[in-house]
Formats: C-alpha cells, structure tokens, sequence
C-alpha cells in the first residue's frame, strides 16, 4: 500500500501538482491568503490520490473502503506535521539532558486531536464501505491499471482508468461462496435464502466468524442472534437450510450420521460415514490435506476452493505426499425425498370408530 501511495504522489508531482495553484505576485497580503488556501488544496488533492491509489490493497485484504479518508487527513495530517512529528523529533534530543518532557505532551496531544477525528469520521453516516471477497485477478488489474497511470507519460497513460474500471467490475460481479468450512471443520457457514450467512459451530471462534462475515461485505458481528437464525443444534450437530432449502449439516457424533445421510445433501464431519450415504461428505482427511474450504453451488453439485489445493508445493506449505489430481467439484446426488408417511389408521383408532 505505501508503493502505491507513493507512485501515486510521485505521478501527482510529475505531471505538476505544485504548479496547479500558481498565480501572478500580488500584494503581501494577498500571497498569505494564496499560500493558505494552495496549501489546503494541495493537502487535499495529495491525499485524495494518495487514498486511491491504495484502495484497490485495503479492499483485497480488509474487505473495506473509507470514502471520507480524504476529508479525516485534511483534519489530521497538519497536527501531525506541525505537532507530532516535530515534538517526537525534539523529544528523543532533549531526552539524554532529561527537558523532554514537555514534548512528550506536546505529542500526545496531537496523537489526542488525531483519536477524535479518527472517531468523528468513522461516526458519520456511510464511513465504512464494505466490499466482498474478490480473487487475485481483480487486484492484479487494479495494480496494472495505477502502474500505467503512475509511470506512463504520454496519454497512453489514460488507458490505464480503463483498466481501473474492469478491475472495478470484476471485484464487484466475483461470485461469493455458498458455503464456508474452517480447516477444523468445527465451523461451518451456510448462505441461507436471505442471502446471508448462517453460523453451525460446535467451538466457537469468533475471528474467524467475523473474517467470514467481512470477506461477505456483511456488518453483522459474531454474536450477532441473527448469524444463527434458521439453525438448529443438539448434542449430535447442526443443521441448516441452504437457499434452495436443501439441508447442511456439521455431524459430531456417529449416530446422528445415519439421519443426516437420509436428509442432508451435504454433511461436514470427522466421524466414518456409514456405507451407501446419500450425502456428499466433507471428513477431516480432506480438511487435513486441503484446509479451509470454500464451496460455490454449480448445477447438481459444488465447486471447491482450497486454501491448500492438491498438488500446490510452497516452501512454507509443501505439498502432501500421496495427493492425486486435484477435485475440484462435489457430485450430489439430488435432494433427498421427504420420508413416506404412513397415513393408515391403527387398528385401535379403527374399533373405537366401531
């Protein structure tokens, strides 16, 4: 993000940001009153370029953008260069003579000014623009796309907003998974027919459920109640909806598999799954090998993505020996039918009609 940032001010300079605000000699008093208001504009416009340069970065890793960035500079950035950065300079060369102090407290109050702005900005209506998940692809064409506005000096230069914009686009049409699993396969997010993400937990962790809910564009907390709407627990698992009104369920114990099997079309647990289930099975081995899970629905199946997927050698994650060629879709078998209700009256409810 700082690379960014800065190719975007070095661009800014070159194409000549400090002769924007020129003007013609005037009076002295009319210099004073020019410095000030070139001053702010200049601020400004730094620091607009600067926070988009580096938006493409914030919205990959954080799932946020802050569309007021520009104005809570303006409001801090002249405390810090007047206050702060001065009185944090004077202070470690008065310290070995014992006078510093005196800006210690000069700094602090500065670092005080920027805390309140931090919260008067982040109150304001619309603060925090939340943004979903996006691939790798979006991002590289955004950094294509600030590299051809920050280094080109021709008017091919243009093509890169160009580019800007089909990244823009392809960030927002990316598709979000229906279905999350945690690398334990303790947590497990379902989107439900409202659109939104349901939490089935057997141990609760509550980074990972706000990860999940940020990389969603979702402003719900973890223990927000409705994050558990529409799921039910007991001592054997959890169940929920999917937005087709197909079942999921996070299986614990080995006698709650066999009524998953018949119900469910997609079951995550570490218990042996019993022959002839009709369910698609995630089980700890497939957890063990490819960690956390992301599953999109694609026709009379899931498409998967692995935070580890078969074959993928690192130096800091190499590959498990024994991995075949990488699976990339679940095959399920349809919904499972209702179960047969027998409607046939008992023979006792027959002789009490006699």
């Amino acid at each position: 993000m700082s690379f960014a940032a800065t190719l975007g001010l070095v661009a800014l300079v070159q194409i000549g940001m400090p002769h924007l605000f020129a003007a013609p000699d005037h009076s002295a008093t009319a210099r004073i009153a020019l410095w000030g208001g070139r001053e702010v504009a200049m601020l400004l416009l730094a620091s607009l370029v600067a926070g988009l340069a580096t938006t493409p970065y914030a919205a990959f890793h954080f799932h946020r953008v802050a569309p007021f960035g520009v104005l809570a500079n303006l409001a801090a950035m002249p405390v810090v260069s007047a206050l702060v950065m001065p009185a944090g300079l004077l202070g470690l060369l008065a310290m070995p003579f014992g006078f510093d102090g005196v800006f210690w407290a000069i700094m602090g109050a500065g670092i005080d000014w920027m805390i309140v702005v931090a919260q008067w900005v982040a109150a304001l209506p619309g603060a925090v623009g939340r943004i979903g998940a996006f691939g790798i692809g979006p991002l590289i064409a955004a950094s294509l796309g600030v590299i051809l506005l920050g280094l080109l000096r021709t008017p091919l230069r243009l093509a890169g907003l160009a580019v800007l914009l089909i990244a823009v686009v392809w960030a927002v049409r990316a598709p979000h998974p229906d279905i999350l699993i945690s690398g334990d396969g303790r947590n497990v997010a379902v989107r439900g027919g409202d659109g939104r993400l349901h939490l089935m937990r057997t141990a609760k962790d509550a980074f990972l459920a706000k990860e999940w809910l940020a990389a969603d564009a979702d402003a719900r907390t973890a223990s927000d109640p409705s994050v558990m709407e529409g799921v039910s627990c007991d001592e054997g698992g959890c169940v929920t909806p999917a937005a087709d009104g197909a079942f999921i369920a996070l299986t614990q114990r080995a006698e709650a598999l066999a009524d998953d099997c018949e119900r469910a079309v997609l079951i995550v647990t570490a218990r042996p799954v019993p022959q002839g289930c009709r369910a698609a099975v995630i089980d700890a081995e497939r957890l063990r090998r490819h960690g956390g899970l992301a599953l999109r629905r694609n026709g009379n199946g899931f498409v998967i993505d692995a935070v580890r997927p078969a074959g993928l050698d690192r130096p800091w994650s190499p590959a498990i020996s024994g991995d075949g060629e990488p699976e990339t879709t679940i095959r399920i078998q349809g919904r499972p039918a209702p179960r047969a209700v027998d409607a046939t009256p008992s023979e006792s409810d027959l002789q009490s009609e006699d």
